[in-house]
């Protein structure tokens, strides 16, 4: 019997994947969780074979979520089910410890497919997802996409200055702009990357290499 453990925040995908799930003889629903931080608390109890985690969710996000249970419960197999099929996503899932990557719109047998796969220790991907991870590491460490391609050369290097612990003023001085200009660079950063505030903006940050430490720079000429 594959015990599994649901992490979504939607509770009409959530009952639909439970029916789904106490359909088969050979599976069962050992929770459901609504936030990242329940997820890995409950999984800690429950100690499931599988999590089916959703990525974007309340208090700690499905990546962290993902992390978390790998260090405290590295047994569990986690199973990301998302809409999200962008790089930042997919990457930042498998360097978190997750074994499989579905989106959403897969069909209910490759869904149940995928938590068998990962529950005996395969590596599963959707039929897209998977394609794009072939293409990932068949180009070369040279061709690596840069991060966060949605934000501008200048809101990357704010998020870089962010992420290493930079006040608004400091980054106002660094970059020679002015305060404002800072602050409305971060309120696009935290659109763009669909987060409420700093501390979520950091995480993502550094989670995809950013936070370089900058030098201070001396007096201009």
């Amino acid at each position: 019997m594959t015990r599994v453990l649901i992490a979504d925040d939607h509770p009409l995908f959530r009952r639909a994947l439970k029916d789904l799930i106490a359909s088969l003889p050979d599976m069962e629903v050992v929770g459901e969780a609504t936030t990242g931080s329940a997820v890995v608390e409950q999984a800690r109890v429950a100690r499931p074979d599988v999590v089916v985690m959703d990525l974007k969710m309340p208090e700690v996000d499905g990546i962290e979520a993902t992390r978390q249970l790998t260090d405290a419960v590295p047994e569990v197999a986690v199973l990301v089910l998302t809409m999200h099929e962008d790089d930042d996503s997919v990457f930042a899932a498998m360097r978190a410890g997750a074994r499989g990557y579905l989106l959403k719109g897969a069909e209910q047998e490759e869904i149940v497919r995928a938590i068998e796969a990962v529950s005996s220790g395969q590596a599963i991907f959707g039929p897209g997802v998977a394609q794009r991870v072939v293409q990932y590491f068949s180009a070369g460490p040279a061709s690596h996409p840069e991060p966060f391609p949605e934000l501008t050369p200048r809101e990357r290097e704010v998020l870089d200055l962010i992420s290493s612990g930079e006040s608004n003023a400091v980054i106002a001085r660094q970059l020679r702009i002015s305060s404002k200009t800072v602050s409305n660079h971060i309120s696009v950063i935290f659109t763009k990357l669909q987060v409420a505030d700093r501390a979520q903006a950091i995480v993502q940050a550094r989670r995809a290499g950013l936070g370089r430490r900058f030098e201070p720079e001396g007096p201009r000429a």
